[in-house]
């Protein structure tokens, strides 16, 4: 492997690149318009391109594409090749500035929610300079923006873009207030952690489930699980070792911070962490990361499932978006101090943040809603589907100190102490960490917990930073006004606390009796995608994001229909796969392991007079019984389904499969489960979950 130094960022056309091959006029206006928003230039644009074009061209690429993120919920990608004919019959390697800032691929078969018609082709891709270009493979990638004809936003980044310019817009006016005239900017930034399983590629072509769904819909419990919690943080499998060794170089070259890696809780799980950047690059790079560790697995003879709950019965995986808040100056906006209850700005900005979760806790909610997501929250390696936030006990004993207007005792920093004197003291952090709570402060960042390893990080993302935005601006419209300042301020952060103290929880989220105490704070707990996903038409929510420019109102239908659309479209590829496992090869299977048995005690009872018989006797009773379950149970699912195809409301059928098809899938799914642990293995007709889990040495 080569050097790390060497290879990091060697296929990104980044600031060394740009520096490197620009004149510094064109290298300067470039910067302005990244760092400070303002308007691209065609002249420049010709520029960047050109040299764009060199470095990707001298790297191997002969061809180019807008790469953009569509509804959905995966990338897109359209190639073209730099070639152009000359006059002499050849051809030369040309790129404009007008090709590098916009793409018009097809926009028709897209997912638009209503927002266009499907004779309406056009659509068009718009560069975002901020996220550096790249190459993969023969081709260079420009990360861009994708919208319609009629400019509505078709995608996950446009939003994304417009939620970081309103949160800089209103955290500029209140650091105005505190004397902040050096700064330029303000950007979120995020790192987001990845988990995921590795299962055998043979393995993983022989389950039809996996293959279809992403995700097993049968499968008996093994003997062994992850209750022993051996396989966390425990010695990596060679295997699995060679496969984070590859993933790391080629993240790497693609100037992906990947830092950490580690075994998860389950059986064959894992996880990867990166160092956080700016959001929407971030964003970018989670959708990379997700694609590079697919297509590594399948060079080790592996296939990497990002499914949310991939196995019944052992922890699903997530994806924990750590966010913060930044200058360009380079302070982070979320950093307490040593004296946190002294820190004026930073109380506001924290409080800012409490009070947008507890306003918009059903936009946070559905930000991560997936009929994958819905299997895992709630479980015991999830958060509940309440939001709620963990502070720790010291930021929450300042909180209640400014409340009741009482002085904060404000006690030395205590040391750890190991009991072991060659091992050093440490001085112990704010707060301890809580894996139970959906929103945690975790020291100068936020960990936004529930969303699903499949998950685009800029739902969650765009509806944090607008939430947050609205925080800011009813903040800054107060203090703004205010005679006196330093009352002001003291008043907001106090009242803020007063009112939105309800959604700070700092105990164990998996504890029944928190879902009691959530429901009479009033907290909301939408369970499932149909219970929360329609929040987003709320009035309140769509005042919110329309005023701050993140979303207009027909964008918002359109995602509401889209996210329940694909929910039930999801759940039907579900069970309409477990219907044709069931009546292809589990039925037949068990079948023919029964006729076998039975042909066996016909056999015995010739030989022996039916001395050994009774316990024969009886599996295949108890096998033609669940025969007949399945087979009465499939029919239940097969007619759930085609009334489902019977409604035309999204809504409707969203719920119909959230009342009805999951409940079918469930039952057919307990009466096979049943039959796999009584059937002969050779008969089986798929691998299970022993072989799955345990299958990579």
């Amino acid at each position: 492997m080569a050097k790390v130094t060497e290879i990091f960022g060697s296929m990104v056309f980044d600031d060394r690149i740009m520096k490197a091959t620009l004149s510094d006029k064109v290298y300067k206006s470039l910067k302005r318009t990244i760092d400070e928003g303002t308007p691209l230039d065609i002249s420049i644009a010709n520029a960047v391109a050109a040299a764009m074009k060199d470095w990707a061209v001298s790297k191997g690429a002969t061809h180019y594409t807008h790469w953009f993120q569509p509804l959905t919920g995966i990338t897109a990608e359209k190639h073209d090749s730099f070639i152009n004919p000359s006059p002499d019959g050849r051809v030369i390697m040309e790129f404009s500035g007008k090709e590098l800032v916009k793409g018009e691929p097809d926009a028709s078969s897209f997912p638009s929610g209503g927002l266009r018609a499907t004779f309406e082709a056009r659509g068009y891709t718009a560069w975002d300079p901020t996220s550096n270009a790249f190459i993969k493979g023969n081709t260079l990638y420009i990360p861009t923006a994708f919208c319609s004809y009629k400019g509505e936003a078709l995608d996950k980044k446009t939003p994304l873009l417009r939620s970081m310019e309103a949160l800089n817009r209103q955290a500029m006016r209140i650091l105005k207030l505190f004397g902040n005239d050096n700064v330029k900017c303000v950007k979120t930034s995020v790192g987001p952690e990845q988990e995921y399983f590795l299962v055998d590629k043979e393995l993983y072509n022989q389950r039809q489930d996996l293959i279809m769904t992403g995700r097993t819909l049968f499968g008996a419990m093994p003997p062994k699980g992850q209750e022993m919690n051996d396989h966390y943080f425990g010695a990596i499998k060679p295997k699995v070792a060679e496969y984070m060794a590859d993933l790391n170089e080629e993240l790497w070259k693609l100037g992906i911070l990947a830092k950490t890696e580690h075994n998860e809780v389950a059986p064959a799980q894992h996880e990867l962490a990166p160092i956080y950047t700016t959001t929407n690059i971030a964003a970018d790079h989670n959708q990379l990361t997700m694609d590079i560790m697919q297509k590594t697995a399948l060079k080790h003879g592996l296939v990497c499932l990002l499914h949310e709950k991939p196995f019944a019965g052992v922890n699903g995986s997530g994806k924990h978006n750590n966010w913060s808040i930044s200058t360009d100056t380079g302070i982070n906006l979320l950093t307490p101090g040593e004296t946190p209850h002294e820190n004026a700005q930073f109380l506001l900005f924290l409080c800012a943040v409490i009070k947008a979760v507890d306003d918009y806790q059903d936009l946070l909610r559905l930000s991560v809603a997936t009929a994958g997501n819905d299997h895992r929250l709630g479980a015991n390696e999830a958060p509940p589907a309440v939001i709620s936030v963990f502070l720790g006990d010291e930021l929450t004993a300042v909180l209640d100190a400014i409340e009741t207007e009482t002085p904060y005792n404000s006690a030395e920093k205590r040391f750890m102490k190991l009991g072991v004197d060659v091992l050093p003291q440490f001085k112990c952090d704010t707060t301890d960490r809580n894996r139970t709570s959906p929103f945690a402060f975790t020291g100068n960042k936020f960990e936004f917990r529930m969303l699903g390893s499949s998950n685009s990080i800029s739902c969650a993302n765009m509806h944090l930073n607008a939430a947050v935005a609205e925080s800011l601006r009813q903040y800054a419209d107060i203090l703004e006004k205010a005679d006196d300042f330093n009352e002001a301020l003291h008043s907001l952060i106090r009242e803020t606390i007063k009112k939105h103290k309800r959604i700070i929880f700092n105990g164990n989220g998996y504890d029944e009796s928190w879902i009691q105490e959530a429901e009479k704070r009033g907290l909301l707990n939408l369970k499932t995608t149909p219970d929360c996903m329609p929040y987003i038409v709320a009035e309140k929510n769509v005042k919110m994001l329309v005023s701050h420019g993140v979303f207009t109102e027909p964008e918002l239908h359109s995602r509401c229909e889209i996210m329940l659309d694909n929910y039930v479209k999801s759940v039907n590829i579900e069970a309409c796969t477990m219907i044709s496992m069931a009546r292809k090869q589990i039925i037949p299977a068990v079948g023919k392991f029964a006729a076998d048995t039975a042909k066996q005690i016909s056999e015995k009872c010739a030989v022996c007079g039916n001395i050994k018989c009774s316990c024969e006797k009886k599996l295949v009773e108890k096998l033609s019984s669940l025969i007949d379950a399945m087979d009465e149970k499939t029919e239940v699912l097969e007619k759930a389904v085609a009334s489902l195809h019977e409604i035309s409301d999204v809504i409707a059928q969203s719920e119909y499969v959230r009342d009805h098809i999951l409940e079918a899938m469930d039952d057919l799914r307990k009466s096979a489960d049943e039959a796999e642990v009584i059937t002969g293995s050779s008969y089986w007709p798929f691998p299970a979950y022993d072989q799955l889990l345990f299958g990579i040495r």
